[in-house]
């Protein structure tokens, strides 16, 4: 029986997702397919890379502030009605973080990695889906790219709209996966899992204290949660993450986070368990 987990976008609170992945290890839930949807996506490869929960963590204190500060701004030629567009970051060090982090483990592409992995993300020349996989579902080869970066793989599901520049890659200019597959449910079930457990953000309130971030925030949540209503329906558990108004760019509250998606897990314990224990009569 394969356990299988996918993680939503939801910028720096995604640092929740490994807390989720520390309970569940100190849970000895074993994960044996993992996939992540732009800040899903950055903590999924991550753990497949082979780095803890804690080390996760690290890695985010150490460089989050590099991730969401201000990049080099750079210009895409031909995407709005022939005319060259500007975002407020171009994403590239973003992308250079994690080909780094990724060679600290002696890897440089997504297909090197041994844990069956999942990013999608979004073209928005063609408007259709791609996914980045280290391993492609029988028979479907169809919008699955295995031969990319890592970092680079990360920075195009992670192109958040209004943040970050797309990510061209050859003739494609990606953007946050978010927009198409927040919670990569059947991806992730693609690649053998036989239940999987969804885990996803709650949308923050919005109030007169709100910034234009978390006014865009609410409108990707409330789009990404419509849009994963009928991805989720193929989860065997939805776990709620409620992150208490953290914003996209907050750096400041990375431990904090963490803890909130820790607290999740231990707090439905005994639902999350009553999956693998139906798991192991099934088996018998």
């Amino acid at each position: 029986m394969k356990i299988g987990i996918a993680l939503s976008g939801g910028g720096m609170r995604g640092i929740a997702h490994a807390g989720v992945l520390q309970a569940l290890e100190e849970k000895n839930i074993s994960i044996d397919v993992i996939g992540g949807t732009s800040a899903g996506s950055m903590i999924a490869t991550l753990y497949a890379l082979g780095y803890t929960p804690k080390e996760i963590l690290q890695l985010f204190q150490k460089y989050a502030k590099k991730i969401t500060g201000k990049g080099k701004f750079f210009v895409v030629p031909g995407l709005m009605n022939g005319k060259n567009k500007k975002g407020f970051r171009d994403g590239k060090e973003l992308e250079e973080i994690y080909d780094y982090i990724a060679k600290q483990k002696g890897i440089e592409n997504i297909n090197e990695i041994k844990m069956p992995l999942v990013i999608p993300c979004v073209d928005i020349k063609d408007a259709k889906e791609y996914v980045f996989t280290n391993y492609v579902p029988k028979g479907e080869y169809f919008h699955y790219i295995s031969d990319i970066k890592v970092g680079k793989a990360v920075r195009a599901s992670s192109s958040f709209p209004a943040v970050f520049n797309p990510c061209t890659v050859k003739n494609h200019a990606f953007m946050d996966g978010g927009a198409v597959d927040n919670v990569p449910v059947k991806e992730v079930r693609k690649q053998g899992a036989d239940k999987v457990i969804a885990v996803k953000f709650d949308a923050d309130s919005i109030n007169e204290k709100s910034t234009m971030i978390d006014i865009i925030m609410k409108t990707i949540d409330i789009m990404g949660n419509r849009i994963a209503e009928e991805e989720l329906r193929y989860s065997d558990y939805i776990l709620n993450i409620e992150t208490e108004k953290m914003g996209l760019l907050d750096t400041d509250r990375l431990e904090s986070c963490f803890e909130k998606g820790y607290n999740a897990v231990m707090n439905h314990w005994e639902k999350i368990q009553e999956i693998t224990r139906r798991n192991e009569k099934e088996e018998l």
